[in-house]
């Protein structure tokens, strides 16, 4: 009897000792894919169970929390929803996380391990903290400026501090409320299908996730490949480039809209923006210099990270020498995001030395301590601090002398360069008009901020002066902001 007792207490115990093993197998090695399977709501409504974190700009919450009163009890709410949508993306219960919110969701929702109070504590007790929050280094003056200037146009503003590449103002318009998505049922879907529909593309972010052919402003960008490798020694002697010019190859002419422009000296070229010129002088640096040249000021870089992804700025690396004379001048491929051409602004403002952009200062616990911090690096030096120096006095005659009158600001050194881009089949559609710019206090040592607009299908003429019109009063206001004018 007593040897049948113990057959049955060792199966008893190999039964439990089984049961346990499969209790750990589930909760141990399967619990990732259970976690993350369809059917399994309980993650979602453990996301939404408690407020997520806040998103700031000048120490002021620009996001928060409503209680639903439903399952997914806590959703996002937006204040001044369109102004930060291209800085703060959108929090949504059905469509997920975009920009900051999606680059920062481990902080603001609360499950990044920087917030538990010791290593692998969440990991352990499967719990997640209150959500932190994000600062970003955004100047709530600034975005506004930019914001009230492109007026609903279609365009994009990218503002750095060149010292640090503190992204001082991000804005896309026209824009959207990011509140719309929050929640869940058919307002939310129904907006989604509306904005998505949109010939206007609210939802684009043509700051950082739209490129455009720059025009002459990119001509900087030839200025700076031409100094550095020596083909020009002196940008106040003349070039020997005739007007207009024949594309290398081919019996195409490269007209100008700019009077004045056979053998005119570099600096020249620059102030009344001059297509030949620059078109000859990179033919002069050739493919390769060109290449080395572009990529310094992040050209061809398909990594940028704000912390969003930002849209790779294109230079083509294979091309004739007739491709690459109208790449010079920012046409053919060329291709760049607005944030990419304030950073060519940046660059010379800062001597050459480009610092890496970004948009989050810090990230903190609710209760305000820190997480983690970013700070300021170099990217590239796009340039050698002589040639900066150079392009720094023939940008301020632009404004002074040039086509950039419209961003001059009394009492301030502004450096600018407009641009006109052409596009459609043909040519056939309005131009972009561009503005490129920096400022600079008379009490500072330095550039205070570095500017780029972009305004889509401006109603001007193919000509730069379009840029000094339409986009160089924009870029002026965001500038008199962060000077505080």
């Amino acid at each position: 009897m007593i040897r049948y007792i113990r057959r049955a207490a060792a199966l008893c115990l190999l039964l439990l000792v089984a049961l346990l093993l499969n209790a750990a197998r589930i909760q141990v090695l399967d619990a990732d894919s259970l976690d993350h399977n369809p059917a399994n709501r309980r993650l979602t409504i453990a996301r939404y169970s408690q407020p997520r974190g806040n998103i700031l700009v000048g120490g002021k919450s620009v996001t928060g929390t409503k209680d639903t009163g439903e399952q997914l009890k806590y959703e996002r709410t937006y204040t001044n929803g369109p102004l930060y949508a291209p800085v703060t993306g959108y929090a949504s219960q059905t469509y997920g996380t975009t920009l900051i919110e999606n680059a920062e969701d481990g902080i603001l929702s609360g499950t990044d391990s920087m917030l538990a109070p010791f290593p692998l504590w969440n990991e352990i007790t499967r719990s997640q903290q209150p959500g932190g929050n994000v600062v970003t280094t955004i100047k709530d003056s600034m975005q506004r400026a930019a914001y009230d200037g492109l007026g609903g146009r279609r365009g994009a503003v990218a503002a750095v501090e060149p010292s640090t590449g503190r992204i001082l103002a991000l804005v896309s318009t026209p824009s959207y409320d990011p509140g719309l998505l929050s929640g869940t049922g058919s307002p939310v879907t129904d907006a989604w299908q509306q904005l998505n529909a949109a010939k206007s593309q609210p939802m684009l972010n043509r700051a950082i996730r739209q490129t455009y052919p720059p025009g002459s402003t990119f001509k900087i960008v030839t200025a700076a490949a031409a100094l550095d490798a020596d083909v020009v020694t002196d940008p106040d002697n003349e070039t020997d480039t005739p007007s207009p010019y024949v594309l290398p190859g081919t019996s195409t002419t490269l007209p100008n809209e700019a009077e004045g422009c056979e053998n005119a000296s570099l600096a020249e070229a620059i102030r009344v923006s001059c297509n030949t010129v620059m078109a000859e002088l990179g033919v002069r640096v050739g493919l390769k210099g060109m290449v080395d040249a572009v990529r310094k000021f992040g050209f061809n870089d398909t990594g940028l990270k704000i912390p969003s992804g930002v849209a790779k700025s294109n230079f083509d690396t294979e091309m004739s020498d007739d491709q690459l004379a109208l790449s010079s001048i920012g046409q053919f491929d060329t291709t760049a995001t607005p944030l990419q051409m304030a950073m060519v602004a940046s660059a010379v403002a800062n001597g050459g030395d480009l610092k890496y952009p970004y948009l989050v200062d810090r990230t903190t616990t609710r209760s305000g301590s820190t997480v983690h911090r970013n700070g300021s690096h170099t990217y590239h030096q796009a340039m050698s601090p002589r040639t900066a120096v150079q392009l720094r006095r023939m940008m301020v005659d632009v404004v002074e002398q040039g086509t950039g009158s419209n961003a001059a600001i009394d009492g301030v050194k502004v450096g600018g360069k407009t641009g006109t881009a052409q596009h459609g089949i043909d040519n056939s559609g309005r131009p972009y008009a561009w503005f490129i710019s920096w400022a600079q206090a008379p009490d500072s040592a330095q550039p205070a901020v570095a500017v780029a607009v972009v305004v889509e299908d401006a109603a001007a003429n193919r000509a730069d002066i379009s840029g000094g019109g339409s986009a160089a009063p924009i870029a002026r206001s965001v500038m008199q902001a962060a000077l505080g004018k």
